[in-house]
């Protein structure tokens, strides 16, 4: 089974293209590291009704480890179902792919059979291979689903990649957006240099991925020369881990931001968010602890809210990092306009029921 960009959907495409607000989405565990199917949904309808435009299952929020102990399929499938059930809104479903070829092809399938619409792809299993090797194995995967690429930052498992292999990539005729989190601004131009390269701005969309700069991502205009001509890019919208919380609080930003790009104008208060936004990121990713505790702090999160029992992750030894509840105690406090606290509150029992 495959899917071509062509196929999909007008609104799904439309909304992709237009850009979105697309959190990440957690595996809720039970206090035996087993799949809590219960709270899995609540986390589901939470993501729907505070406003996201689609939904990335199979990411690294959601752990790379779930193809480890046979979940892949299963928490693919739950999200797609929960979806579906609560809503009838378009939503952008987005798998996330890994492994080796053979792996990530067959990762394809299962997505494109359970409804999904694109997949990003993660090349972190390809560390070490030489960019032909690269490309040849995203246009093997490209033959089954759209693809996002994925530029995932070193700390947590991915590889430096350069403008021509943006370019390259760019240039696969069912590439249809990128998520740039490499968590740097020189390779960040690089995603922008390889789109402008190979031509592709008006077919490959960008989405920020880069969780230290999530607001000015989204508010500056990026220029690369061509042909001895400067050509403008953006991001549209955001693909990202910390928009698994306070989702309402983003959807809303998202919304403002854009309006004013579209407006030409930028107020200085929402330059001074992405101070705020990354203040936030920083105790949420634990970036004091090389982000050693990046999923459980966005679990943490949830669990204060009351949307998980706990923090539990499939490796035993991830958690929170000595310092970080203190830090999310702070920004808590400090940035509590940022939160949605009161909007779970209201709707916790809704969702949980």
């Amino acid at each position: 089974m495959t899917l071509h960009r062509s196929t999909l959907p007008p609104e799904i495409l439309e909304r992709l293209r237009t850009g979105t607000a697309i959190p990440a989405h957690p595996l809720a565990l039970d206090q035996d590291r087993r799949f809590d199917r219960h709270r899995q949904r609540a986390l589901t309808r939470y993501y729907v009704d505070a406003g996201a435009g689609g939904l990335a299952v199979g990411v690294h929020t959601t752990q790379f480890a779930i193809r480890d102990v046979g979940l892949y399929e299963p928490v693919l499938a739950a999200a797609m179902a929960d979806a579906r059930a609560w809503t009838d809104r378009p939503l952008v479903m987005v798998a996330g792919l890994a492994g080796d070829t053979g792996q990530a092809v067959a990762e394809a399938r299962t997505a494109v059979g359970l409804g999904y619409h694109a997949g990003l792809l993660s090349l972190a299993a390809l560390k070490g291979h030489d960019t032909d090797a690269l490309i040849a194995h995203c246009e093997g995967v490209a033959a089954r689903i759209p693809l996002i690429g994925f530029y995932l930052q070193p700390a947590v498992g991915g590889m430096a990649l350069n403008a021509d292999f943006w370019a390259r990539f760019a240039a696969i005729d069912n590439v249809v957006a990128i998520k740039a989190a490499p968590f740097n601004r020189y390779a960040t131009l690089d995603v922008m240099r390889g789109v402008v390269a190979a031509r592709a701005e008006d077919r490959v969309t960008l989405y920020t991925g880069n969780d230290d700069h999530i607001v000015l991502d989204l508010l500056t205009p990026f220029t690369v020369m061509r042909d001895g001509a400067p050509v403008t890019v953006r991001f549209r919208g955001g693909l990202l881990g910390h928009w698994s919380v306070w989702t309402r609080s983003a959807a809303r930003m998202l919304e403002r931001l854009q309006g004013a790009v579209a407006a030409g104008a930028i107020p200085a208060d929402l330059l001074a968010l992405d101070s705020r936004v990354t203040d936030c990121n920083a105790a949420f990713f634990d970036v004091a602890n090389d982000f050693h505790g990046c999923i459980a702090g966005c679990h943490e999160v949830l669990r204060r809210q009351g949307l998980l029992d706990g923090i539990w992750c499939l490796d035993p030894h991830e958690g929170l990092s000595p310092g970080q509840a203190a830090e999310l105690d702070r920004v808590c406090r400090e940035h509590a306009d940022l939160s949605d606290d009161d909007f779970v509150a209201a709707n916790l029992e809704r969702w949980l029921s």
